[in-house]
Formats: structure tokens, sequence, C-alpha cells
């Protein structure tokens, strides 16, 4: 398949300040190496000269006064910004633009155009100077269907029996709780071991990927470095971890070098058995194998400019998240967790998923529903066995955010289902290029686009 080509000058300013404008509204900045410092664009590995949007003196005020993400709002700020980037103008070009690429590119864009939209609209929301914007609008947005309430009954049950084949029984939901708890505790990561078992983790599932992933990419994919990534604990953070994915380093003969860190949260609780999960979700074969793959992919020329600034929120952001809860299934080369080699794996991995339908639940009790966080709360630890430092987050810090909350949370679940979905449907051969952007950048949408065209058909990339 020949791959659409490089954006034009024009259509990559658009998307630099389209997405870097409305990056800076909510108090994000893509340059800062830290998950607690960025927000909505996800990277910037091009060696682009950052647009005016980040470099105005206004534009550094702003960030420094978290935007409107913040408690109090700076108004002043704010306005001094936006007389000077000119946001919605951008936005507009990038509209423009798309109808003007590809139909596989320019529905990427146009989706794209679609979230910073909504996320512009919760600006003036903030600012009030606007309406409230619908919920189903923000879900509708970021993950290309209407919300919907999470049904956390069959995985419980299948943890429940699970652990009643390891020696932990529970005949009511709230013995499932405790031996939830218990099994966790038995199982904890040693804090001052993460880096350790992170390496060992990465390496299992490294080889993994190499077998079962690798060979149905193109050949110039495959000695790309697949987990160039290094865990950093932080503390007091509201997230669980931060990837960070910075891909700025080049070696001397200008190459990539596709590296990343990981920000842990240390006062995480999790078993080892979840984990392997985080480690398969965040590192290989998930965020930083699929990213480090995007750039490699722009690097030579087969991607436009939109894919070295991936962005939150958004229906592309919701495929990566899909993509990474889906990867430990793909490092063992099966559809289905109960496939898995080992009853703890399985256990950990379910509780990995109802961890992330929890976060759709959060995200549609709080918004759709108006219910209060200790009610939230209590649901996320009661029906989706969440450990306390989870429920609290994801009732609060997270599922009380006006973007994130709206936007974010649902992506997740949206996510997973549909790639678990794909990857029954449609051989390796043929989904692998697919989800990995070897045959253009997609997202949660567009995705069936691409699955319907010639260049899926497996001929290229097969495994030989």
């Amino acid at each position: 398949m020949s791959l659409e080509p490089q954006a034009g000058a024009a259509l990559a300013q658009a998307t630099a300040t389209a997405i870097i404008g409305i990056d800076t509204l909510w108090g994000g900045d893509v340059m800062n190496p830290s998950g607690t410092g960025r927000f909505i664009a996800d990277s910037w590995f091009s060696n682009e000269p950052l647009p005016r949007a980040y470099q105005h003196p206004a534009a550094a005020k702003l960030r420094r006064s978290g935007g409107v993400a913040g408690q109090k709002i700076d108004a002043a700020a704010v306005d001094a910004y936006l007389r000077a980037i000119d946001i919605p103008a951008a936005i507009g070009e990038l509209n423009a633009a798309a109808g003007r690429v590809g139909r596989l590119r320019g529905a990427y864009l146009q989706g794209l155009c679609e979230c910073l939209g909504v996320m512009w609209d919760l600006v003036q929301e903030r600012l009030e100077r606007g309406a409230a914007v619908p919920y189903e609008r923000c879900v509708t947005a970021s993950t290309g269907s209407a919300p919907t309430p999470s049904d956390p009954v069959a995985k419980r049950e299948r943890i429940a029996e699970l652990l009643a084949r390891q020696g932990y029984r529970s005949a009511t939901r709230a013995k499932l709780l405790a031996a939830v708890d218990a099994w966790r505790h038995e199982r904890r990561v040693p804090k001052k071991s993460i880096a350790m078992l992170a390496d060992a983790c990465i390496a299992q599932f490294d080889a993994g990927a190499a077998r079962h992933i690798v060979p149905y990419l193109p050949r110039a994919l495959r000695d790309v470095p697949r987990a160039n990534i290094r865990f950093l604990a932080i503390e007091n953070a509201w997230f669980s971890g931060s990837m960070n994915y910075l891909g700025r380093a080049r070696n001397r003969d200008g190459s990539p070098q596709y590296e990343a860190t990981y920000e842990i949260n240390a006062a995480l609780e999790i078993s080892v058995p979840e984990f392997m999960q985080l480690v398969s979700h965040e590192v290989v074969p998930g965020h930083v194998t699929n990213f480090a793959w995007i750039q490699a992919l722009h690097a030579r020329r087969k991607l436009g400019f939109e894919s070295t600034v991936l962005t939150m929120n958004t229906r592309g952001a919701a495929l990566s998240e899909g993509i990474a809860n889906n990867a430990i299934l793909m490092a063992f080369r099966v559809t289905e967790i109960d496939e898995l080699p080992d009853v703890d794996l399985q256990i950990g991995t379910l509780l990995a998923l109802l961890q992330d339908d929890a976060k759709n639940q959060s995200s549609f009790l709080t918004w759709e529903k108006r219910w209060p966080q200790d009610k939230v709360r209590g649901v996320l630890r009661n029906e989706f066995l969440c450990s306390d430092e989870r429920a609290d987050k994801l009732s609060g810090a997270w599922g009380r955010h006006p973007l994130l909350g709206r936007m974010y949370l649902p992506a997740y679940r949206a996510g997973t289902v549909k790639v678990a979905a794909l990857r029954r449907k449609h051989p390796p051969a043929k989904i692998i290029p697919a989800l990995y952007g070897a045959l253009g950048l997609v997202d949660l949408v567009t995705i069936d686009q691409v699955l319907g065209t010639d260049a899926a058909k497996g001929n290229r990339g097969r495994k030989r």
C-alpha cells in the first residue's frame, strides 16, 4: 500500500497550533519530561520547531497558572493567550485541510478536529462563557460511541472462580473483596524492587512481541527498539503511573533512539500479576512499542506530521488504550484471558481490565448520573474490586476532572472492547499492521476503514 504523503507546511502548522493551543489552555506542557506537567499533547518527537502557540510569552504564563484545569482560573492569562493565538481558526483550518487529503488520513484528522472542538467548548464552559457541554457529546467525540455504564458481573464472577482455585473462597460480595485484598497483599510488588521486576517483565514480553507480532510488520520496523524505557518512582501523584514517550534523542546518524520513561506512583498498591499486565500495557507490546513504531514510520516518511503529536482525549488515544490493554494477550498470541498460561496472570489481567471498566463507570456515574464522590467510590471498591487507593483517585481526581472525567476515562473500556473484537475477527497478518500504524495512522473509528481495503488482506508483512 502506498501510504499518504507527509503533511504540507500549512497542514502541519494548523495541526501544531490546534493541538498545542488546546493543550496550553488546559495547562499542559508537551516539553515537560514528566507526566505531572504533560496533559493533552502526549508527544513531540518530530524535531520540528515548536509553534507560536507554545513559544508565545502568554503561553508560558498560562502554563504556570495551570490553565483552565486549576481550581482558580487566571482569566486574564487566558484572555492574553487567546488574543495572541486563534485556536478556533486553527481547528477550522485543520478540518478544512482534512477534506483535501486522502480518505483515510482525512477521516482521522476530522475525528481529531471533532475532539479538539469539544475540548475548546469545555474551556468555554470552565470560563462560564458557554453552555455546559453534554456528557454524551464528550464521550461520542473521544470514543465514537454514546456513553453506557459498565457491567462488572462476568469479570467479577470469573475472578471469584479463579480465586477459589487458589484457595481464596468467597460466598458473598464482601468476602470476595476481602479475598481479592488478601490475594493482592500476598503478591504485592516490593516498592524497592520495581525496576528489577520491570526489567524481567519487559524481557519476557519483548520476546513474546518478537515471536508473535514483529513477523507481521514491515521489515523496516523489526529492528526498532520496542522498550527503551526507564522506570521512575514519584510521590503524591494523582495517577497510578504515567508513560512519557519522549522520542527526541538521536543517534550519531540522526536516527531516533525511541526513548521513554514510566513514572509509577510510589503509593500504588499492586500485585505482581497486575504489574505484569501494567508493563505489557505501558511498555511492550503496548504504548512504548506502539509509539516507537509510529515514530519509525514517520521517520521513514510513511506517516504525516500529526502522528508526531499524539493526543489524549481523542479516538486515536482510545485505540492506543485498546492496543495496550490487549497487549498481554498479543504477547502470548491468544485472544482470551482464559488462554493465558497462568491462573495468577489471568486474575491479574481480569482485575486490571475490571479497573478500566471502573474508569468508565466512574465517568458515567459522575457526569451522567451526577452521583457524589463517596457514592461512586463505594461502587468502584465493592463492585469493581478496586483497591482503596484506586477507588479514591478514580472517583475523585480522575473522575471529577472537567475534561479527563468526561472524555478520557471512557476511552479505556471502549478501546479494549473494540480491539479485542477486531482480534477475534481478523487473523494476525491483517489486524497487527492495522493496529500499529503500518497501513496508515488510524483511530478507534477509522481502523474499520483501513481493514476494509486491499492493503489489509495480509499480503504484506505475512509471517514467513
